[in-house]
């Protein structure tokens, strides 16, 4: 049986020495850009984010802007991220309520960024760890499938992942945690052929690597 306290702890180690000055891979300057940003990394790579938001917040610099954009050039301006149209139209309604609800400057709670049009609670408490400095656990694809695989969870909804990493680990070490296995999902243990033989949590995993036949 394990002790989920003790794996937890070895977890988080093991995460610090792979990744000592883990940061968000998006590149931004202010809330509002952040907040673009991670919209358009939805089903996309940061890294493609990044080739496309430098000219895009040159272009648009508030959300005024964002909001005022004419019919199908914001779409075109972030086409490379994919799913564009939903993205453009997500983009365009949170803009439009920060302008008019907030006087143009992105909320920092959890409420008031989650009453903003396509703003659920991961892209909301990505702003708030990275600009509020508020302690949050980001649950994206790659949390949900590492949490679950390392055992710290046997939920797959994105929410009560959350929760249950909230209650697992301190509150002052629920930003980095996740920003750690996120860098962590990407780069190890992956959807598609995770890297089980180079992994320094494979002795102890639960998963063990076995749903893809790669533990002997």
């Amino acid at each position: 049986m394990i002790d989920i306290k003790q794996w937890v702890a070895e977890v988080a180690g093991e995460f610090k020495k792979l990744y000592p000055k883990a940061d968000i891979s998006l590149n931004y300057s202010t809330p509002m850009e952040l907040l673009v940003a991670t919209i358009l990394s939805a089903q996309c790579t940061d890294a493609r984010v990044n080739q496309v938001t430098p000219a895009l917040f040159i272009k648009y610099r508030s959300p005024k802007d964002f909001a005022a954009s004419p019919p199908g050039e914001l779409e075109e301006d972030i086409r490379s991220t994919g799913f564009y149209q939903n993205k453009a139209r997500a983009i365009r309604q949170c803009a439009a309520d920060i302008a008019k609800k907030h006087g143009g400057k992105v909320p920092g709670t959890m409420e008031e960024l989650t009453q903003l049009s396509g703003v659920g609670r991961k892209t909301a408490n990505v702003i708030l760890a990275q600009k509020f400095g508020v302690p949050a656990v980001v649950v994206d694809t790659h949390v949900v499938r590492v949490s679950g695989r390392l055992g710290l969870t046997a939920n797959k909804n994105p929410e009560k992942i959350e929760q249950d990493l909230m209650v697992l680990l301190p509150r002052k070490d629920w930003i980095v945690f996740s920003t750690r296995m996120i860098l962590f999902g990407r780069n190890v243990c992956k959807a598609r052929g995770p890297m089980c033989g180079e992994c320094p949590l494979y002795v102890g995993c639960p998963w063990e690597g076995k749903a893809m036949g790669t533990k002997k």
